[in-house]
């Protein structure tokens, strides 16, 4: 009798040992090589069962050994992972996703005595003088725009003329002459150059980090857009992004998105 019992005791525990081993829960992160990564779609290819990684990167299901779970995300490469006795053991799965990369296609063209070929032709193309020439005057980088100068050596026959827009010169006194001032041509020069700047510096930035990267990443609605860059810009936005320093301008849009997103919800 207590052989009998002491049978059914082991084959129990066999039944309880491998009922515990046909699901369990398993846990772990999903990064690349800039972090973590969320919204990735983990679908159980056997169970067809899914979930997805939260903003964290992290993510929880249920599964069994030898189930296969694919991991998807849209600017990432698929991966496919089998379970097994070493995540069985430890619940654990992490997964680095590789990003994406997208190669064009060479174009072929077909002018003249072209070959058609982008990688050939380039060589043939004649330099363009009066563009080097152009953009050589227009190079203001090393003018030292804090030198003050007496005259700004221009010919008195070009400066332009005075335009008369207050209506109380007509009373001025017999010999009484308005003038404009046209010194420090350079540092004019300069200001256009800033302003010019300044009015592309948007499209340079959403050009350079993409939409989607204040969208979706920093949370900035579309139409705030231009906003959210004036509430960073005394921050020093824009010099960050002409001396190539986008670490540090990164950090600032991601640390100044949070508090202006708190700020416009405050005041909606």
């Amino acid at each position: 009798m207590a052989k009998k019992l002491l049978l059914l005791f082991f084959l129990f525990s066999a039944l309880s040992t491998s009922a515990q081993r046909d699901t369990f829960w398993i846990h772990g992160k999903i990064i690349d090589s800039s972090g973590v990564v969320k919204n990735t779609n983990i679908l159980n290819l056997k169970s067809n069962k899914g979930t997805f990684s939260n903003d964290f990167g992290d993510y929880k299901m249920i599964v069994s050994i030898g189930d296969t779970l694919k991991f998807t995300s849209v600017q990432h490469q698929t991966v496919i992972r089998v379970i097994d006795d070493f995540i069985y053991t430890s619940e654990v799965l992490d997964v680095y996703l590789a990003k994406k990369t997208y190669v064009l296609d060479e174009v072929v063209v077909k002018e003249n005595d072209l070959s058609g070929y982008l990688s050939i032709d380039r060589n043939k193309t004649p330099a363009d003088r009066k563009g080097e020439a152009l953009k050589k005057t227009l190079d203001f980088s090393k003018v030292d725009f804090s030198k003050r100068l007496d005259d700004d050596h221009i010919d008195q026959k070009v400066r332009p003329n005075i335009v008369r827009v207050d209506p109380t010169m007509a009373f001025i006194g017999a010999g009484a002459k308005a003038v404009i001032p046209f010194k420090y041509s350079e540092r004019l020069w300069a200001l256009r150059k800033k302003v010019s700047f300044q009015k592309a510096f948007p499209g340079m930035l959403r050009g350079e980090f993409g939409e989607k990267f204040f969208e979706d990443d920093l949370k900035i609605p579309k139409e705030k857009y231009y906003h959210f860059l004036e509430y960073c810009n005394p921050l020093g936005i824009e010099s960050l992004y002409e001396e190539s320093k986008k670490i540090e301008l990164l950090n600032i849009l991601r640390r100044e998105s949070k508090s202006y997103l708190k700020l416009i919800n405050q005041e909606e």
